[in-house]
């Protein structure tokens, strides 16, 4: 298990367990809210059996004052004793606004659908029924976990940017601090490099040799000024891409294999302009192109199709190569990511960072078909 799948396995064991503190958390609650439920029925009960002996009683002064005593014993709970006419005889607890006749038949209304009413039967035979709803507090009490329920939510959301984001930043710095490094460990022998090539053609009369010696030196000063951009702000104009396409080809042309094909479906001619650092945005183009060589064991065609719409430029770099699995195909631009013997698996992974954190755009598998073969898509803004 590496060591990414690792670091799902922890949060997936952190989800799970944030997920059973909430689960145990609402059941106490809920299981609780149930109980006090119970115990609000039982006092509206002993309340009605109080009313109810008011109602028979004739000279029982005691019995008079105890069920007095236990109606006014409730002070949290809404009732209200009506007839069987909705005739309100009597209320506790109820809220002044509802005082007038209308709206008492409304809070009936909602009494009766929230809980069973007690009945009354008098030694005449008529009925009379409490009716009553849940107290402010069992109420409370009720949404209490739908509100515990949010805050864990709210907490693992927290936690998983702040993670995220301290993640995110020590790539960064990995990133920066590896770009930097190795700008500098180029500097010194391309400079070096760049003095024997001076030395070179004073010696050498074959300028064939001199001119690729040239390319590869001021290729070497590209990477370095690649790795150099890399964790600072780098400069965005807008610029035709199509150049930048065909010096990426015919740089790797004269270095592949001549079973490698490339094929365009732009003129040399056409004007795509959008914004780039050509530098960067050529750097992702060669990742592309490379991957989709590596992706066909070094013999198929490579194809690039340019196109504009709806104010976007649309790049798609396509292999014939044994393509991605779909599996697969959310984790390739991930640092590490390779199915190469060979490498660190970086390529795609700055490749996204450029188009995506650099040039606003997006890079995607746009198409992928095992052994067929698969689409990278750039997206850009073209220049209004």
């Amino acid at each position: 298990m590496n060591i990414y799948s690792k670091k799902q396995w922890w949060k997936l064991a952190l989800l799970i367990a944030a997920l059973l503190i909430a689960i145990g958390s609402f059941w106490f609650t809920n299981n609780l809210t149930n109980k006090l439920a119970e115990e609000e029925r039982k006092k509206v009960e002993l309340w009605a059996m109080g009313m109810k002996r008011i109602a028979q009683s004739q000279n029982l002064d005691e019995d008079y004052r105890l069920s007095l005593k236990v109606i006014s014993s409730n002070e949290t709970v809404p009732m209200v004793w009506a007839n069987d006419r909705d005739s309100v005889l009597s209320s506790r607890n109820v809220k002044s606004k509802y005082k007038e006749n209308d709206r008492m038949q409304e809070l009936i209304h909602e009494m009766k659908a929230e809980n069973e009413p007690i009945t009354i039967e008098l030694p005449s035979g008529e009925k009379q029924f409490i009716y009553y709803k849940n107290s402010t507090l069992l109420t409370q009490l009720f949404y209490f976990p739908l509100i515990q329920l949010g805050v864990v939510a709210l907490f693992l959301l927290i936690s998983y940017y702040a993670f995220s984001s301290s993640r995110k930043a020590e790539q960064n710095q990995v990133w920066v601090g590896m770009s930097k490094e190795t700008a500098h460990q180029l500097g010194t022998p391309t400079s070096s490099l760049m003095a024997n090539l001076e030395l070179l053609k004073l010696k050498l009369e074959d300028q064939t040799i001199i001119d690729e010696i040239e390319k590869d030196i001021n290729r070497l000063n590209k990477i370095t000024e690649r790795f150099s951009k890399i964790g600072s702000l780098p400069s965005i104009k807008h610029e035709n891409i199509v150049p930048v396409l065909l010096n990426t080809l015919n740089y790797i042309k004269s270095r592949s294999s001549k079973n490698i094909r490339f094929e365009t479906n732009f003129e040399e001619s056409k004007t795509v302009y959008a914004p780039i650092n050509l530098a960067l945005f050529e750097w992702v183009i060669e990742n592309l192109v490379k991957n989709a060589i590596d992706s066909m064991n070094g013999k198929g065609t490579v194809h690039l199709n340019l196109s504009k719409k709806e104010q976007q430029v649309i790049l798609d770099v396509k292999d014939e190569g044994k393509g991605i699995p779909k599996a697969k195909q959310g984790t390739i631009f991930r640092p590490g990511y390779t199915t190469k013997k060979r490498g660190w698996g970086l390529g795609l992974s700055l490749s996204r960072r450029i188009i995506e954190e650099y040039h606003n755009g997006k890079i995607f598998v746009h198409q992928s078909e095992v052994n067929k073969g698969t689409t990278i898509r750039i997206l850009l803004k073209e220049r209004k």
